[in-house]
Formats: C-alpha cells, structure tokens, sequence
C-alpha cells in the first residue's frame, strides 16, 4: 500500500515539505485578499459555485506568439452533489496562448468559478479547454453586479484575473485547465489522483490549506444552486 509514514504515524512531515505547500499558501492569501476587497466577486455568484480554482501569479513566458502557464489549486464544496463544507485541495495546471498575450509580462492571480457540477467533474479527470469542452464567460465583478444576467447564467465557468491591485472579469477562451497529479503527490506524500481527493473525499485537507478553506467555509458556506 503506498502510504506516507514518519514516526509519529502521520504524513506530516510530506505536508510541511515540498513546492504544493506554498502553492496552497499562496492560493489562500489570494482568495482572502481578493473577499476582501471592495470590487470583488459578487456575494449570489460566489454562493453557486461548486468549485473555486486559485492560479497565483501567472507569467507570460515567449515561445513562438508567446503564452503562459499557471499552476495553482482547485477546492470543492464536498460530496457527490458538491452541497457540502468546502475540502482538501487537488492541483491544477492552466495552459494557453489566448491569455498569455494578455498579460504582457506582468504576474497575474486568476480566479475560476466551477458553476456546474458537470464542469467538475470533467476537469477532475481530464484536461478541459474553456470554452470548448465546458462554456466560459468573464465574471462579474462588484457588490451590484449579479448572477442572473445571460452570460453568467450560461457559463459553467466564469473566470477573474487580478494585476496590479486591480480585479476583472477576464475570458479565458481556449485555454486549458487539467489536473496536475504530479504535484498532489508531492503534496499530500502518495501518488493521488484529483478525483479521488474532490469525489472520494480520499485525503484530509493539509495545513497549508487552512487559510483558503476556512476564508471560503465563512463567505460562502452553503452552496445555493438550484442544481
């Protein structure tokens, strides 16, 4: 049985170390800074996502056009039909020239909205490109703006994009988002797959997840779709 041990019984030691740690870290600074703000995203529309993917500093890097690539972590709400507490995060990885150009050197934090049980669950087992394989919107922004106008009511997923202190809606259109498996086992010390961690409820949350989880347990702790 692959198992993480140490001498206390516990994979503690596998979740202080490693690059998935800071990672994690560093989503959850970003979703606090970002609840915090004045513009940021709507009360009705955070409430009826079933997933939030955190993406912290984003850089554009040249090959040929020019792109990016963004690694970062996706949390749900628990259980099969995504009403529960929100739980232990798995690793995702962003790819795609359409956003890359967009960003012009500067290091961006992108947030996505999982709006749709089904979006979910396909990026929980393959790669999804936005706005192909699952329909895509930029977000609404602000106390005022809402989650019933066409465009959000739509999308399966909506995604933001802060640079320089400032926070918007952004299209992510052809870009891909995919689990990134890789980097769960050096988070959580065994080789683990994004499903099993979201659907199985296969691990417990890690430390480093404490700041993210329990920012999103208290601004939006009960899911209010209608799905």
């Amino acid at each position: 049985m692959d198992e993480c041990r140490t001498a206390g019984g516990t994979c503690a030691a596998s979740l202080r170390t490693g690059k998935g740690t800071g990672r994690v870290e560093n989503a959850g600074k970003v979703v606090q800074e970002i609840l915090n703000a004045q513009d940021k995203i709507p009360q009705d529309v955070l409430d009826k996502a079933d997933c939030v993917v955190v993406l912290p500093s984003v850089k554009k890097f040249a090959i040929g056009l020019g792109g990016s690539y963004g690694r970062g972590v996706m949390t749900c709400r628990g259980g099969k039909d995504f009403k529960g507490k929100w739980g232990a995060p798995t690793m995702m990885a962003l790819e795609g020239a359409s956003f890359g150009l967009q960003l012009g050197g500067e290091a961006t934090d992108f947030v996505l909205l999982l709006m749709t049980s089904s979006s979910a669950s396909s990026i929980l087992s393959s790669k999804v490109k936005l706005g192909a394989d699952a329909s895509a919107a930029a977000g609404p922004v602000g106390r005022s703006a809402s989650a019933e106008t066409d465009a959000v009511l739509k999308a399966e997923i909506l995604s933001y994009s802060r640079a320089r202190g400032a926070f918007a809606g952004v299209s992510l259109e052809g870009s891909t988002l995919r689990p990134d498996n890789d980097a769960n086992k050096d988070l959580y010390g065994k080789k683990i797959e994004a499903k099993e961690i979201v659907l199985d409820g296969a691990v417990k949350a890690p430390a480093s997840a404490s700041a993210l989880i329990s920012t999103l347990d208290k601004a939006s702790p009960v899911n209010k779709s209608k799905s």
